[in-house]
C-alpha cells in the first residue's frame, strides 16, 4: 500500500473522534437512538472540518448490521465498504463537478430503485452551493417527499448560496472552527504515534496557521515533518518555509526601539537576501507586534501570543505605549492590503520601518485632549515660573537639566533670605522651618530608585521644582512625559510624605512651556497697550 497521508489516517470513525463538534455529536447521537432520522441534513461550515466525515459516520450508523445505532461496529461489510468508499447504497457526489440539471435528474431517477443491501440508500453531496439553479430545482421535489429509504446529506462551506427553499426542507447543523488547543493536542498524538519528537512552539505554530481547520493542520504536519528529520523546531520550520527568524524580528525591534533606521534597513536587506517574501515579512512583522500589544495589555496565554511572554519583552515594549502599538499594527495591515498593487515593494517595507521607528512622538487623541482640558482649568494659560537665575520665584529651584543636584540657592531659600542680600531686617521674628525644594526632590528620587526608567526621566527633566505647593516637572519628549504621568501617584506620596503636607503636580513637555512663555509675554504686552504703562523691574520703583 502506498503512503497515506495523516488527514486520511487521521479522519474520525466515530461521531466520537469527531474533534471540536460536540452540539453536532450529541444531536445527532440523540436522534438516531430515539429513531428521529430525518430525509434530508446540510451540514455548514468552514473547510477541514469534519462536515464529509460525519456524513460517512452517520452513513455508518444507519446502514451498520448491528444499527441503527450511534456507535457503528466498524467491521461489518457495511462498515467497510462505506469507510472504503465502495459500498453501492452510499453515493457520494462532488456538487462541484457534477452541477448541471441532467446530473440532478440521474439522481432523481436512482432514488426510485430500492438500496441494494443496506438499510437505507444514502446520497452524500460536497459542495452543495455549486450546483446550478436549474439543478436545485429539479432537487426540491425530491428532497421534500423522498422515498423512505433515501437520506440526503448535504455539505458546503458556503451555506448562503444554498437556495432557501432546500435549506427550509433540511435539518441544518453549523459545523464550528476546531479550538486552536485541540488542534494542538491532536498534532502532539500524531507526533508520538510516528514516534518523533517536536517542541511545542513548533506545534503551536502549526496549529494557528491551520486557522481552525484540523485537516490543513495534518496536511501541513506532514509537509514539515519531511525536512524536520526526528525532531520538529520552530527554528527548522522558518529557515526551510522563508518566515522570519525571531532573533532576526527582536534584533529589529532593538533598532526600532533606538529609532536608528539605518540599522533597521539593513536588517530588512538581511531578512529579504535569505529568500523571504515582502509578503511574508509583513505577515510576521504583524504576528510579532500583536504578541507586543498582547503583553502590553497584561495578556499571556501561550496558543494566543505563538510564544512565551518573555521572548517577547524587549526594547520596544518599553519605548513604545499601547496606542503607539495599536498604530504600529494598523500601519502593517494597510501595508498588507494594498502591497499587491505597490510599485515596489520593498520600498514601501523601508517606508514602514521608518515610521515604526518614529512612533514615539505619536501621542494618543486622548492624552492631547486631556492636556487641553488641563490648560482650560488653569484659565487658557498659566504664569510662566521665573528661574533662580532672575531671582523671583521659588529661590530652591532645580536647575534645567540637572534635577537631581541640589540648587545654587539652597541655602536662602531655607532661610528665606533674598540671595545677595543680608536681610537681617526684612527676616520676621517668627518662621515656621519649611523643608526645601532640594530637600523634597532628593526624597522623591531616593523613594523611586527602585524604578530606574522612572529616576532617569526625572534626572533628565528640563526642570524639577517645587514651587510653592505643586511640583512642576518639564520634560524634553513625550516618552519621558508619559512614563512620569503614569507614576504621579507616587511621586506626589513621596514628595507629600518628606514635605509634610498634601502637594500638586504639573508634568509638561518642553514645547508647552515655551507656549506659555510666549502667551504671556504677549498678555503682558496687551496690557501695556491698554494702560499705557511700562514693566518695571524690582528695586526700580
Amino acid at each position: 500500500m502506498g503512503y497515506e497521508g495523516t488527514a486520511a489516517k487521521k479522519r474520525p470513525r466515530t461521531f466520537d473522534e469527531l474533534a471540536g463538534q460536540e452540539f453536532v455529536v450529541s444531536t445527532l447521537k440523540n436522534a438516531i437512538a430515539d429513531g428521529r432520522i430525518a430525509h434530508a441534513y446540510l451540514f455548514a461550515g468552514p473547510r477541514g472540518v469534519g462536515k464529509t466525515s460525519a456524513a460517512r459516520i452517520l452513513a455508518k450508523s444507519l446502514n451498520c448490521e448491528t444499527g441503527p445505532t450511534e456507535t457503528p461496529c466498524g467491521v461489518c461489510d457495511s462498515c467497510r465498504s462505506i469507510a472504503s468508499g465502495s459500498s453501492l447504497d452510499v453515493i457520494e457526489i462532488d456538487g462541484a463537478s457534477n452541477t448541471s440539471v441532467n446530473d440532478v435528474r440521474q439522481i432523481r431517477d436512482e432514488v426510485l430503485f430500492p438500496p441494494n443491501a443496506s438499510r437505507y440508500k444514502i446520497y452524500i453531496i460536497d459542495e452543495v452551493h455549486m450546483l446550478s439553479g436549474s439543478a436545485f430545482n429539479a432537487l426540491l421535489k425530491t428532497i421534500e417527499e423522498p422515498p423512505e429509504y433515501v437520506i440526503f446529506v448535504f455539505a458546503t462551506t458556503e451555506v448562503h448560496k444554498v437556495p432557501a427553499t432546500i435549506r427550509s426542507r433540511c435539518q441544518q447543523f453549523f459545523f464550528r472552527l476546531i479550538p486552536q488547543t485541540v488542534i494542538t493536542s491532536h498534532l502532539a498524538q500524531a507526533v508520538k504515534e510516528l514516534e518523533l519528537e517536536a517542541d511545542e512552539e513548533a506545534l503551536i505554530w502549526i496549529a494557528r496557521e491551520a486557522t481552525g481547520s484540523l485537516r490543513d493542520a495534518y496536511t501541513l504536519f506532514d509537509q514539515v515533518v519531511s525536512f524536520s528529520e526526528d525532531y520538529i523546531t520552530l527554528e527548522k520550520i522558518r529557515q526551510k518555509l522563508g518566515l522570519v527568524g525571531f532573533e532576526q524580528m527582536q534584533s529589529l525591534e532593538g533598532y526600532l526601539a533606538r529609532r536608528d533606521v539605518q540599522s533597521a534597513v539593513s536588517t530588512v536587506d538581511e531578512v529579504l537576501a535569505s529568500g523571504v517574501s515582502v509578503e511574508q515579512f509583513l505577515k510576521d512583522l504583524a504576528e510579532y507586534f500583536r504578541g507586543l500589544l498582547f503583553v502590553k495589555r497584561g495578556i499571556v496565554n501561550r496558543h494566543l501570543l505563538g510564544a512565551e511572554p518573555e521572548r517577547l519583552e524587549g526594547e520596544l515594549l518599553q519605548a513604545l505605549s499601547e496606542f503607539q502599538l495599536e498604530t504600529a499594527m494598523e500601519l502593517i495591515l494597510e501595508l498588507f492590503r494594498r502591497i499587491r498593487y505597490s510599485l515596489n515593494q520593498r520600498f514601501e517595507l523601508e517606508l514602514l520601518v521608518g515610521r515604526i521607528a518614529g512612533l514615539q512622538d505619536y501621542i494618543a487623541p486622548s492624552e492631547i485632549l486631556q492636556r487641553l482640558e488641563e490648560l482650560e482649568r488653569g484659565g487658557g494659560v498659566k504664569p510662566a515660573a521665573e528661574s533662580p537665575a532672575s531671582g523671583k520665584g521659588d529661590p530652591a529651584a532645580v536647575p534645567a537639566g540637572n534635577a537631581a543636584a541640589g540648587a545654587a540657592s539652597g541655602e536662602a531659600a531655607g532661610s528665606g533670605k533674598p540671595a545677595g542680600s543680608d536681610g537681617a531686617e526684612q527676616q520676621p521674628a517668627a518662621q515656621p522651618k519649611t523643608v526645601s525644594s532640594t530637600e523634597v526632590i532628593e526624597a522623591v528620587l531616593e523613594a523611586l530608585k527602585r524604578k530606574p526608567t522612572l529616576v532617569s526621566a526625572l534626572k533628565g527633566a528640563d526642570r524639577f521644582t517645587l514651587e510653592n505647593d505643586t511640583l512642576v516637572i518639564v520634560l524634553a519628549d513625550s516618552y519621558t512625559a508619559h512614563t512620569v504621568k503614569e507614576e504621579k501617584q507616587a511621586i506626589l506620596k513621596a514628595a507629600g510624605d518628606r514635605a509634610g503636607r498634601p502637594l500638586d503636580i504639573s508634568v509638561s513637555m518642553k514645547k508647552q512651556e515655551a507656549a506659555r512663555s510666549k502667551a504671556d509675554d504677549a498678555e503682558v504686552e496687551m496690557v501695556k497697550n491698554v494702560f499705557r504703562g511700562q514693566v518695571i523691574q524690582d528695586g526700580e520703583a
